[in-house]
């Protein structure tokens, strides 16, 4: 017996193939995909048809259903109106031109609409003169350039629109200037995009001229005072969320059980030293690399600040004598920063161990305080963004195994914008002995006081003794005021710690003694800048001769002290600060 059959196709549009045995009892065998948007004005006027969404008509960006009863019922045929008329409607008593503040939304992939009218009078090849046709005709409410047939524009309601997954025609349906506006912040977002990545590959060539440390460029910048005392009691997960949206491109987020097996659950045999912000250990990651690991106290309420404060700001700065973050760690209440491990510890750990001291012999000493002075350039001047330490010390001067200073904990520092001087605070933060007159008597702090910082340092490299341990209560001489004695009577070399005895340059212990009184003069603007205490060390340049230091910090039980907040990363530094006027 043979089968027979025949195609056909309904009023509906459905192609049906009919299969019949016996050429009686016909039934369909197959019939087409309904598409449902084949149905002519099935989201009707400004709706648009797409068959792969849910509903399947939306009203065209500006517009709005027309009745929002009919469309929750799913009939969408009374289409959308537009919710906000068009200027040249409003305003009809001025040229349509002249407004200009109609504008055309991109509609792509679609089967145009019905009722479009050809402008033959437009050549085939110009797409700028049928946006002028149109946009000079208050009652065009849409346009098309289709190629190989020139300009389509619509006078009457935009009815039976059909999105395509790929093909189909770019239309330009006209809207109110104010239902554009994230349309032209697109483009605006676009442009600067473009001009973002040209200016990158502008840095870029110039960077291999002048051959400037690596400079980075996600650190919002967009918080100008890193740290904010609103956020001291951050719940765990805002930090966590905070970390994501700061996260730097190179800054690795460790998981906490590596961390733990690397430190072996944070020994205490394996406990570096103890601060304010809490302890560091060193750990062994599994690949054989050595870290140091800050791991904030959760009894810290400030802490949370600082660690904020040092991931987001250490992790974009690259310079030799600067300690280098490898990533930070949060997990519920612990939050932890990995630096790279410096085998020589801190440098108060051989400057004031009476058996450990000899080690730094002058070159050593010497060739730290060049470091350390090249490392604060970088800050002030070098950086992508000047940054001010405020807690420069000797316990924050770490040594590689070469015993080459890195300067770190930058928990306390500040970005500052190129333009700004001096900055302002209600709260003095640093430690006794390190604070610059300016700042720890008015809260005013600047790069100048990190000078200050640089050259007390200085000093007690050179003498191998603390300033704060230092007083002459005989001659009411405190350390800065001994040193400048010893300088002004021509007897610099006097200040060299006794166990270099004669092993040292007198030459540079002179060049030294000098920048250092130059960076601790009470009056910041007599204190010279980091380029210019950088040179002076080099001896490509000449100081003037300093003014005996006025301020004096010392231990003393018999006056009242003011308190000052302290985060010291050594515990062998007191959080007391006293400053007399001489």
């Amino acid at each position: 017996m043979l089968a027979n059959g025949h195609a056909c196709t309904s009023s509906d549009g459905i192609l049906s193939f009919m299969f019949s045995e016996s050429g009686m009892d016909w039934y369909p065998n197959f019939e087409s995909w309904e598409n449902p948007c084949d149905n002519y004005g099935a989201c009707g006027p400004f709706g648009v048809c797409k068959p792969s969404e849910s509903p399947i008509c939306k009203c065209v960006k500006g517009f709005m259903p027309k009745s929002n009863e009919e469309w929750s019922k799913g009939n969408w045929t009374g289409g959308c109106v537009r919710r906000t008329n068009l200027s040249c409607e409003t305003y009809t008593n001025e040229s349509v031109l002249s407004k200009g503040t109609d504008g055309f939304l991109k509609l792509e992939r679609l089967k145009v609409p019905d009722f479009h009218e050809f402008m033959s009078s437009l050549a085939h090849d110009r797409f700028e003169d049928c946006k002028i046709q149109c946009l000079s005709n208050c009652s065009c409410r849409a346009y098309a350039y289709v190629e190989n047939i020139g300009c389509l524009v619509w006078f009457k309601d935009l009815i039976d629109m059909q999105h395509f997954p790929s093909s189909g025609e770019d239309l330009y349906v006209r809207l109110a200037h104010s239902e554009l506006g994230e349309g032209k912040a697109i483009k605006l977002i676009a442009s600067l995009t473009a001009i973002g990545f040209m200016s990158i590959l502008v840095a870029i060539v110039f960077s291999l001229h002048w051959w400037r440390a690596k400079q980075k460029r996600h650190v919002e910048l967009t918080a100008r005072r890193l740290g904010s005392t609103s956020m001291i009691k951050i719940h765990r997960d805002g930090l966590r969320e905070y970390i994501g949206k700061h996260d730097p491109s190179e800054l690795k987020i460790y998981d906490f059980d590596s961390i733990l097996i690397a430190t072996d659950s944070f020994s205490i045999t394996n406990k570096l030293g103890q601060g304010g912000f809490g302890p560091v250990y060193k750990g062994m990651l599994p690949e054989g690399k050595e870290i140091a690991v800050k791991r904030l106290s959760t009894s810290s309420g400030q802490g949370v600040e600082e660690f904020k404060n040092e991931m987001l700001l250490i992790s974009n700065l690259q310079h030799k004598n600067l300690v280098r973050m490898m990533g930070c760690c949060v997990k519920e209440d612990e939050k932890l920063l990995i630096y790279e491990f410096m085998p020589n510890k801190s440098l108060d750990t051989f400057l004031y161990d009476l058996m450990k001291r000899a080690v730094l012999n002058w070159a050593t000493r010497f060739n730290i305080i060049q470091g350390v002075a090249r490392g604060l350039l970088y800050l002030h001047h070098d950086s992508y963004v000047k940054v001010i330490h405020r807690d420069l010390k000797v316990s924050n001067i770490l040594l590689d195994e070469k015993m080459n200073p890195k300067i770190s904990d930058f928990g306390l520092a500040r970005m500052v914008e190129e333009t700004q001087s001096l900055e302002n605070t209600q709260k003095v933060v640093g430690t006794r002995g390190y604070i610059s007159p300016e700042y720890a008597m008015g809260g005013i702090f600047s790069e100048k006081s990190d000078v200050y910082s640089f050259g007390v340092l200085v000093l007690e490299v050179i003498n191998g003794k603390k300033n704060t341990n230092f007083y002459l209560y005989d001659q009411q001489l405190g350390f800065l005021a001994y040193a400048w004695n010893l300088w002004n009577e021509g007897r610099a070399v006097e200040l060299v710690d006794e166990v270099l005895g004669d092993l040292y340059s007198s030459s540079e212990v002179k060049t030294c003694v000098h920048v250092g009184l130059l960076c601790v003069q009470d009056n910041a603007a007599d204190r010279p800048t980091m380029m210019d205490a950088a040179l002076m060390l080099s001896n490509e340049k000449d100081g003037p001769n300093p003014k005996r230091p006025v301020f004096t910090i010392q231990n003393s039980a018999h006056h009242p002290q003011p308190h000052f907040e302290n985060t010291n990363f050594s515990t062998n530094e007191a959080s007391i600060t006293m400053i007399e006027g001489r």
